[in-house]
């Protein structure tokens, strides 16, 4: 079995490379069980603490399992939130091949599932980006979003303002026009994208600070107590979601569907049907869209194969075309 380290991951997937592969895998399907997820909390008044075990899975090919350890008091420790391993196997036979870092699997895969839905949804002529939470999934927005849209300004807004500053010289030192958002309103007000990937339980972004033509992708609501935007940000918007799971799984949703907010018949539609071409991106005329992920276990396989498969020189790789990425 071979280990794969985190540089050797990350070298491994590119977005250029990355974005095409998940598309593929969502046009192509895969077996993907409903995530095992279970609470460490000891006591109720314990900080919350969760582990979840994500397998998925393709007849004959390929079978990967994640586990993900998410502990969102260890910032107090100087330390990620979230940690996660990924093992590879072969389906056909049960081997294991490769086991990999998996937390560069899971930022960056869920990085590229939202520049892959922005391919469907931003307008085709989105410029101008803002990231809401720099940590180790927000500050690889930019680069991924780069790769769908032709990104040329970057605002960064974090609640802790050193980590927003960090991550805007380091897109600075890129040659990426980047600044600290001082005033999160008047940002989500000056930008053609927000993109959230926080660890909030409250909203961090109202919907009456959107653009009336802009593209809002919600990363970090991933459990029932986790929420980003409040209720007006959907009201008006059409509302896409990566799996039907995330009408089960979070906050996000579940809060505005018990208000009545929206039904679940108002989703337009998930990510395997834009990229699939089921179901119609945006229009010309289309006013704000939303899409609200929580991450699926076949995004970590199509992952996952891309990392074995440039490792491996038994198994032959074959770069994306150079516009496998643009959809308009």
């Amino acid at each position: 079995m071979k280990i794969i380290d985190t540089e050797s991951t990350r070298r491994a997937l590119p977005f250029d490379r990355l974005i095409p592969a998940l598309r593929e895998m969502f046009i192509a399907g895969c077996e993907v069980p409903l995530r095992h997820t279970h609470s460490l909390q000891a006591e109720a008044d314990d900080p919350p603490r969760t582990v979840l075990v994500m397998p998925a899975w393709q007849h004959d090919r390929y079978l990967g399992i994640k586990t993900v350890t998410i502990f969102p008091d260890n910032a107090r420790r100087g330390l990620p939130g979230l940690f996660s391993t990924y093992v590879l196997y072969d389906a056909s036979t049960g081997e294991p091949l490769a086991q990999i870092d998996g937390n560069e699997i899971t930022s960056r895969r869920t990085a590229a599932a939202s520049a892959l839905a922005a391919s469907y949804l931003a307008p085709a002529d989105a410029r101008s980006l803002l990231v809401v939470g720099c940590g180790r999934v927000g500050s690889l927005i930019p680069e991924a979003y780069r790769a769908a849209r032709p990104i040329e300004r970057v605002l960064v807004w974090d609640r802790d303002e050193s980590a927003a500053k960090a991550l805007a010289a380091r897109l600075c030192a890129q040659n990426i026009e980047a600044a600290v958002a001082p005033d999160l309103a008047q940002a989500v007000n000056d930008v053609d994208i927000v993109s959230c990937a926080t660890l909030a339980t409250q909203p961090v972004v109202q919907g009456a600070w959107l653009r009336p033509r802009s593209h809002l992708d919600l990363i970090g609501s991933f459990t029932p107590q986790m929420r980003e935007a409040d209720d007006a940000c959907f009201a008006g918007a059409r509302l896409f979601v990566d799996t039907q799971e995330a009408l089960q799984k979070s906050g996000e949703l579940l809060g505005p569907l018990s208000r009545g907010v929206f039904a679940a018949d108002d989703v337009a539609g998930e990510l395997a049907d834009l990229a699939a071409g089921r179901i119609q991106g945006r229009t010309d005329s289309e006013g704000r869209t939303v899409f609200k992920a929580v991450g699926t276990a076949l995004e970590d396989l199509a992952a996952a194969v891309v990392v074995y498969e440039a490792c491996d020189s038994s198994v032959s790789f074959e770069p994306p075309p150079r516009n496998a990425i643009s959809n308009g």
